[in-house]
């Protein structure tokens, strides 16, 4: 049995992804990230970076204890590694998904999530910040699509978890105004995996479903959720019981 620490945000849909393409049981344990779920002393046992998702795995390859892994790069590696599926063994096709992984959770992912934070929470007045984000997520989007008009999968010509990393994102992209249409072949790449049996079930399970909060066009937070979300005592790693 696997425990989920979860929200439901890009980084924590991918993890779900995975658990269903490989048929691991798990159960998910659910955090309101608003409310400030993450930040609680028990939490911070399992990620010192209170940040989500994290998984601890109870029954690990080797046998004893469980194995806790955070970062969503480092669990979908570890989850492929243990189960032998989605990640090549070795060569250049490891390689590849290895790369498309790193760019996915060093690049696009956190570009795309100053993009989102500066278009859907910040305050009026942040015109450069905008620009600066959508611009370079824009690039970025380039990038994964001249990959894709080569390539019917992200790192070749088989589904791994490189774009179990990256799909989560598109599929979330209309929060900020993106549509998917501008891109024909990331767009006939996201539909190929969108019709897979695992996607459909991670994305429809009840308690893996994204709150309408998470998806709004425009967010406004109380005080309490900004600083549960940005605030200091996110940034100084306060944590609370």
């Amino acid at each position: 049995m696997i425990d989920l620490h979860y929200s439901a945000t890009p980084n924590g849909q991918k993890i779900a992804i995975m658990l269903e393409e490989i048929g691991a049981p798990y159960r998910v344990i659910a955090y309101d990230i608003f409310r400030g779920d993450q930040l609680t002393s028990v939490f911070g046992r399992i990620n010192p970076n209170h940040k989500l998702p994290a998984i601890v795995d109870r029954a690990p390859a080797e046998g004893g204890e469980p194995v806790t892994v955070f970062e969503s790069g480092a669990i979908l590696q570890y989850l492929a590694e243990k189960n032998g599926r989605f990640l090549p063994p070795s060569g250049a096709a490891r390689a590849a998904t290895l790369s498309w992984l790193t760019w996915q959770v060093a690049g696009l992912g956190p570009m795309g999530g100053q993009a989102s934070h500066f278009l859907r929470y910040a305050p009026p007045g942040q015109d450069y910040a905008v620009e600066r984000y959508t611009r370079e997520l824009d690039r970025l989007l380039t990038v994964l699509e001249r990959r894709l008009e080569k390539s019917t999968y992200v790192a070749g010509e088989d589904y791994t978890i490189a774009d179990m990393a990256i799909w989560p994102g598109r599929a979330s992209a209309f929060v900020m105004g993106i549509e998917l249409d501008k891109w024909p072949a990331m767009k006939a790449w996201f539909d190929r995996i969108a019709e897979r049996p695992a996607v459909k079930r991670a994305m429809e399970r009840a308690d893996l479903a994204a709150p309408a909060k998470y998806v709004g066009r425009h967010q406004k937070l109380d005080d309490e959720e900004w600083s549960n979300m940005f605030g200091p005592a996110n940034h100084a790693a306060v944590t609370r019981d």
